[in-house]
């Protein structure tokens, strides 16, 4: 048999081999000078296994090795061709059918050589989802799902394992110069793209980035910001800070992003100077972060200009455990403190005035903690804020861990620098993706408005959707819940009201002034609604409604919350990172789309579906006629660098960052706090004690007055403590009383086996342990 080219031949035996349940590969070929004279195509097991030989006198030689198979079997099936001289034509002189190993069935055809290989669309799809936090098992799974069975997938789990290795093995040591370059490539490719970088010793230090859509949220919403600092989302421990903010839909919208080598004052100034640098030097009036020392101080040094308020939940959080256990009990002392603390209608003296009272009642004046707290009280209790605009649009760091998640959904600590990039990538296209459907909505969709008021008409025409149905439950409340009960005569064109709200139930819980000017319509309440939200308040809206205005007024009408305040340029398809709009990507995705267009409306019509297969195989037996090789751009290399969109073979002059260590590590185990413990120990299911007749988790009616007994051992110690300033040791809450520090409460075999002179002595000690709830 005679065959035209080397491509026949291979298509025909490849063919065969397929059909016939075993996969080839090229042999041997013998060559006169420069041309090719003979050639083999043979059976993938036709190697033969290498044996380790052993030598029996020595007995370290039979060491035991992992266990392990052999796929190839020195099979000798094969075809033999010889070229015809002067042509590049074919033919066989020989052909080995036999194989000395099984073949794979019809129905395994799935696991041969040739259908375990990847294709471009499976490499893409593996990239694509790893970019989402979807490792190769859950992709391999999801494509199984996707295509109607594992059947039907090129390729086994190993193979998607073994491309993620490919993919990070081709990234490499060049990780960080990948990074930079792609960040300098954006700056000179994109409009008003920032980056900058700082590098030591040929090593990546820090790095910060902001595009152009983060700059033009930061000039809309830049009014107030919150950072916070987050771990594990690459693999070299870097710390990744992001700025975030809430937009005129009340969502988060990041501002722009740095990576650090660690958490200096230094390195936050560094990061905090460079922001102001990408954003033109303004300076937010409010910046919202943790109780960091380090991000204090840059905070202090750098935005000069800025209010520093501290996040509320990281101080309320920890008075379980800076409150001494007896106490902490109390759940009326709790309530007190958080009614007293999130109270925004007060002034800083009656708050000051209400602590010092609470303190005495609750006889916690002495306590080191509180006492810090009361000192830095401007920094986080929100009546020091309440004359500054927008002060409650962001009390707690919550908006910044919301971001933070967001980020560490879609990367993990083991991703590299690149793979977190265009991870980072993948979760701002989701964000901007909401806000811009957010806008759509805004734009297009008409509110509801059963009441029908002429105000609330003007309302829907100027502001968001989002904020739109804020301002319309302030004006119903308005409207339902407050009344006029008084009013002071005119006076120079100001006319002040007393307006009492309601609750529910109609019963009168507060009253409010309202200053109204009729000159310019312009309204001052005492409950600081707009300074504090940045729209009128529902006692502005009862005295509008009372001197029918029927317009809010331009100096209540905020640029942050209108429809129109982006540029439509911030929703264009060039801002969009991870979207694939390259030429070859959109005609790909139109033949994909085009395809299922057609199967969808065939749909139940198995002649027509026939029909199209059919056509379908002519185009790609045409296809595979015109380029019958595999093209050099679908090897796994030139594939992983398509998909990076970086180069095989670039100079490195930037390495990655070694040796950081974030804080908190060294530690195996992580502390718990007693708020933790507490928290715990409220999930345990309780059950009634015979003793004291109560539902409890932490003894039962055996051990009762021992546990008993122990805590008011533990009050009557930190008592005596306290009362004679003597330190109690901490291992003495070990000496015969029950351990509550982990929640357990039985008593183990060592408090059993104390002799009745450790007990007596024990008893007679005047210092005692304290509770480890105290601690």
């Amino acid at each position: 048999m005679v065959f035209d080219t080397w491509s026949d031949v291979e298509n025909m035996y490849k063919s065969y081999a397929e059909r016939s349940g075993f996969s080839v590969r090229l042999g041997a070929l013998k060559k006169n000078g420069m041309v090719v004279t003979h050639r083999y195509m043979q059976c993938t097991r036709s190697s033969k296994p290498k044996q380790t030989q052993l030598e029996s006198m020595d007995p370290s030689a039979f060491k035991v090795s992992r266990s392990s198979s052999y796929k190839v079997t020195d099979c000798r099936a094969r075809l033999k061709l010889k070229a015809i001289s002067g042509t590049t034509k074919f033919f066989i002189y020989g052909f080995i059918e036999a194989h000395n190993h099984g073949l794979v069935d019809k129905d395994n055809l799935d696991f041969t050589r040739k259908r375990r290989k990847l294709s471009y669309d499976d490499q893409r799809f593996i990239h694509k989802l790893s970019l989402n936090k979807i490792g190769p098992n859950v992709a391999h799974k999801i494509r199984a799902s996707l295509k109607g069975g594992h059947h039907n997938v090129q390729g086994t789990v190993v193979e998607f394992k073994n491309f993620t290795r490919d993919l990070r093995s081709f990234i490499g040591k060049k990780d960080a110069q990948m990074v930079v370059d792609t960040l300098k490539s954006r700056m000179i490719n994109l409009p008003n793209f920032f980056f900058e970088c700082v590098v030591v010793d040929g090593e990546l230090r820090s790095l910060f980035w902001a595009d152009d859509v983060s700059k033009c949220n930061y000039e809309a919403f830049g009014d107030v910001l919150g950072f916070d600092a987050t771990y594990h989302t690459n693999q070299y421990n870097m710390i990744f800070v992001p700025f975030t903010g809430v937009d005129h839909h009340k969502k988060c919208v990041t501002f722009g992003a740095g990576l650090l080598y660690d958490e200096t004052i230094g390195s936050y100034t560094w990061l905090l100077t460079t922001f102001l640098k990408a954003h033109n030097n303004k300076q937010p009036t409010l910046v919202l972060t943790d109780q960091d020392a380090a991000m204090k101080q840059a905070v202090f040094g750098v935005f000069n200009k800025s209010i520093h308020r501290l996040c509320m939940w990281h101080i309320v959080r920890k008075i379980p455990a800076k409150i001494a256990g007896d106490v902490l009990e109390n759940i009326d002392l709790r309530a007190a403190i958080h009614k007293l603390v999130w109270n925004l209608f007060i002034t800083p003296e009656e708050f000051e005035e209400r602590w010092n009272l609470l303190m005495e009642g609750l006889h916690l004046k002495e306590n080191n903690w509180l006492n810090e707290m009361y000192e830095i009280r401007d920094q986080w209790v929100p009546c020091y804020f309440r004359d500054v605009h927008m002060c409650c649009l962001m009390k707690t760091t919550s908006r910044c861990e919301s971001s933070n998640s967001l980020f560490k959904t879609n990367s993990s600590g083991t991703n590299t620098l690149v793979q977190f990039l265009m991870c980072f990538d993948t979760a701002i296209d989701g964000q901007r993706y909401t806000q811009r459907r957010l806008e759509l909505e805004s734009n297009t969709i008409a509110p509801s408005m059963p009441k029908n008021v002429p105000i609330e008409r003007h309302a829907s025409e100027l502001f968001t959707h989002t904020l739109f149905l804020e301002v319309q439950k302030e004006i119903y409340r308005g409207m339902t819940f407050c009344y006029i009960a008084s009013k002071t005569p005119e006076l120079d064109g100001v006319k002040i009201y007393t307006i009492v709200h309601t609750n529910r139930q109609y019963k009168d819980i507060n009253e409010f002034e309202v200053s109204f000017d009729t000159r310019d319509r312009s309204v001052s309440c005492s409950c600081m609604g707009y300074t504090r939200l940045g729209y009128l308040c529902r006692h502005a809206f009862c005295v509008y409604r009372y001197n029918q205005v029927d317009e809010i007024p331009v100096q209540y009408q905020p640029g942050r919350w209108k429809r129109d305040i982006l540029p439509r340029r911030v929703f264009s398809m060039s801002n969009r990172y991870s979207a694939d709009t390259d030429a070859e990507s959109v005609i790909r995705n139109e033949i994909f789309d085009l395809v299922i267009e057609c199967t969808d409306r065939l749909r139940r019509n198995i002649g027509k579906l026939s029909e199209l297969s059919g056509e379908i195989k002519e185009i790609r037996n045409r296809v595979f006629r015109e380029f019958p090789t595999e093209p050099a751009c679908n090897k796994t290399s030139a594939v992983i660098s398509d998909l990076l969109k970086q180069p095989e073979d670039m100079e490195v002059s930037i390495n990655p960052p070694q040796g950081i260590r974030n804080k908190g590590c060294g530690t195996n185990h992580r502390l718990i706090g007693p708020g933790e413990k507490a928290v715990v120990n409220s999930a345990k299911t309780t059950r009634l004690c015979g003793k004291c007749k109560k539902y409890v988790n932490d003894h039962d009616s055996r051990n009762c007055e021992k546990v008993r007994a122990a805590k008011e051992a533990a009050a009557a110690a930190a008592k005596a403590a306290k009362a004679g300033n003597v330190t109690v040791p901490e291992d003495s809450c070990h000496v015969g009383v029950v351990d509550l520090s982990n929640g357990d409460t039985s008593v183990g075999p060592s408090s059993r086996i104390c002799t009745r002179a450790t007990r007596r002595s024990t008893r007679r000690s005047t210092i005692r342990s304290s509770d480890p709830l105290e601690e």
